[in-house]
C-alpha cells in the first residue's frame, strides 16, 4: 500500500486488490483506501460493485445456506459454494447469465421453477427495484443499457410502464437440482447501507425436505 501511495507501484486489477485486502485482513476503510489508491474508487453516478472484505467473509461463512451478492442493477458479483451447488456454478457464466433480470425475463436458468403467482410477484418486484436504481443512478450507462435491452421483453415493458418504485426484499422459488430434485426456498434480500449491494440469503422453506437436500449438497 505504501508503494501505491508513493506512486511507485504498478496498478493491480480490482480483483487483485480485493484478494490482497482479504489476505492482509484489511478493515473495510483500509480496503476502500487501497481501492482509491489503485484508481478503483466508484464514481458517484455509477453503481458500486466492489464488495467490502467483511461482506466477503460473511457470505463465505454462510456454509449451510445458499447466499450471494448482487449490485444495484442485479448483476451477480459473489456467491458461496452452496449457491453454486444449488443453481449451477456461475464461474463460467456470461455477463448476461449473471444478471438476475436477464436470467428471469429470458428464462436462462433451468434450475429455477416458479408458480405463476411467484413469477408475477418476483418480476414486478424486480422491475420496481430497477426503476428505483435508475433514479438513484440516472447517469450510469450500464443501467441505461439494461433498461433498453429489457424493454424488448413484453412482460418487462408492461411492468416498467406501471412506474412502480420499490425495493425488492423477498421471494419464493424452487430450485430444480439434477441430483436431489426440487428444493423449495425462501429468498430474503438485505441491502447494504453504504454500498447499495444486495445480499440474497436463501433459506429452506419450512415443512419441506429442502433442509435435508441442502445438507446433502453441502
Amino acid at each position: 500500500m505504501a508503494r501505491l501511495e508513493q506512486g511507485r507501484a504498478v496498478t493491480p486489477s480490482a480483483q487483485v486488490c480485493a484478494a490482497l485486502a482479504r489476505a492482509l485482513r484489511l478493515s473495510d476503510d483500509e480496503e476502500a483506501h487501497l481501492m482509491r489508491l489503485a484508481g478503483f474508487a466508484a464514481a458517484p453516478d455509477r453503481i458500486p460493485c466492489l464488495i467490502p472484505g467483511s461482506l466477503h467473509r460473511v457470505i463465505d461463512h454462510l456454509g449451510d445456506i445458499p447466499a450471494a451478492v448482487y449490485d444495484a442493477g442485479w448483476r451477480l458479483l459473489h456467491w458461496n459454494r452452496l449457491f453454486a451447488a444449488v443453481f449451477g456454478d456461475p464461474v463460467g457464466a456470461t455477463a448476461d447469465d449473471r444478471n438476475a433480470l436477464i436470467v428471469q425475463f429470458e428464462s436462462r436458468n433451468p434450475r429455477v421453477r416458479q408458480t405463476d403467482t411467484e413469477r408475477a410477484y418476483f418480476e414486478q418486484s424486480l422491475v420496481a427495484d430497477l426503476r428505483a436504481t435508475s433514479a438513484r443512478y440516472p447517469n450510469d450507462p450500464d443501467v441505461a443499457a439494461l433498461v433498453t435491452r429489457m424493454a424488448g421483453n413484453d412482460r418487462f415493458r408492461r411492468l416498467w410502464a406501471l412506474g412502480a418504485v420499490a425495493s425488492h426484499e423477498s421471494a419464493h422459488k424452487t430450485a430444480v437440482h439434477p441430483d436431489v430434485g426440487l428444493i423449495p426456498l425462501d429468498a430474503n434480500v438485505l441491502t447494504t447501507r453504504t454500498t447499495d449491494l444486495r445480499v440474497v440469503v436463501l433459506t429452506p422453506r419450512p415443512d419441506t425436505t429442502a433442509r435435508e437436500k441442502l445438507d446433502r449438497l453441502g
